[in-house]
């Protein structure tokens, strides 16, 4: 096997130091053009690959960007990742994908992935109980973006959509399909997202004129199981209810469940909706009525935005996403708005809550 060409060798090769090297790698301005040339060439004829620890270590600029998710397993994670990935694509950084599990010293891990100064930024999918060391590495300067829809508002800089207008979507659809005893079944209620689908849910039924029913409030956890559990309790009431609205598609996948068990048929005798129109929903007997939650755009968007955010941190300028405006003197200081980018989600009925005389159709919400 060849030996691995070196920074050295390069330099030996071009007849110049290997601090010369080390600003060719870098696109430092201070090298002569024919230098630089000479330089270039000889790296290609020996296909010489710079190490990025050596480029960061000689005081370069990395061009990695981390990528923090909880699991590759989740159901959503494939489209929000493909809209990353792709965005990347068109730019000069690649991205290291971290994963973090349930167990995980966040702090431990954290501190080892910003220190190293491996990555210039982060992109941080919902990042649970790491979201307070997260804050802590944004004030001190570190470029961070989240994808996140668990927990309340921060000071980082923010992509998501908007979960209330989405549940009030969906269950006025319900409404409006003639269903008066809709029962919810939301995820966690310590989850923000859970808050705010049963917010929506509440919406729908007030704008109606339907007084809510605390039996036909239930919790689950977004899981399967759950909505099994749930469907049967809900399916089991006397008078039980006409349609059941799903925190999100993975518990409506249960609810069909239990529909079955009790022998009862989908939409004819139960109305079913979910929330996220993960890539099972469309492919479900009967496909599932749900909210469609934009994951590529929002892969897109947070790439963009931390992008953008490096830039505004290597330029001393403000980031174009955050508007800043100068305050009377008479008036006292606050601090700028969090960044926050809240995309648009899309009702999508489908055969799980109309009859199966009516065609599916998909409304923009």
């Amino acid at each position: 096997m060849a030996e691995k060409v070196t920074i050295q060798d390069i330099a030996r090769l071009a007849g110049v130091s290997k601090a010369t090297v080390s600003r060719v790698i870098n696109q430092k301005p201070d090298v002569d053009a024919m230098t630089r040339k000479r330089i270039l060439r000889i790296m290609e004829e020996q296909d010489f690959v710079p190490n990025a620890a050596a480029a960061v270590l000689a005081g370069g600029r990395t061009h990695l960007l981390g990528v923090l998710i909880p699991s590759l397993t989740w159901p959503l994670m494939p489209q929000l990742m493909l809209g990353i990935g792709d965005f990347a694509e068109q730019t000069t950084y690649d991205l290291v994908l971290y994963t973090m599990g349930q167990r995980l010293d966040h702090r431990v891990v954290l501190d080892r992935i910003v220190n190293s100064k491996m990555t210039a930024g982060m992109l941080a999918i919902f990042p649970g109980n790491a979201k307070e060391h997260l804050i802590a590495y944004h004030e001190q300067g570190f470029p961070i973006v989240i994808i996140d829809d668990q927990s309340p508002v921060s000071s980082l800089p923010w992509v998501g959509t908007d979960h209330r207008a989405g549940a009030r979507q969906v269950v006025k659809h319900l409404i409006e399909v003639g269903h008066r005893d809709i029962a919810y079944i939301s995820g966690p209620k310590s989850f923000k997202v859970s808050q705010d689908r049963q917010l929506g849910y509440l919406d729908a039924l007030q704008e109606a004129g339907i007084e809510p029913r605390p039996e036909f409030l239930l919790e689950g956890d977004f899981k399967p199981p759950t909505g099994l559990a749930c469907g049967h309790k809900l399916l089991e009431m006397t008078p039980r209810p006409t349609a059941i609205f799903a925190g999100n598609d993975e518990m409506a996948y249960g609810v069909m469940e239990a529909a079955e068990d009790l022998g009862l048929r989908i939409p004819d005798d139960l109305a079913l909706a979910g929330f996220d129109d993960i890539a099972p929903s469309a492919h479900m007997r009967p496909p599932l009525t749900t909210v469609r939650q934009p994951f590529y755009e929002m892969g897109q968007q947070a790439i963009s935005l931390l992008l953008s955010l490096l830039e505004a941190s290597r330029t001393r300028i403000p980031p174009p996403f955050q508007v800043i405006r100068p305050f009377p003197a008479d008036l006292p200081f606050r601090a700028p708005e969090p960044i926050r980018i809240q995309l648009p989600s899309t009702l999508i009925v489908r055969a799980s809550s109309t009859s199966i005389k009516n065609p599916s159709s998909e409304l923009a919400g």
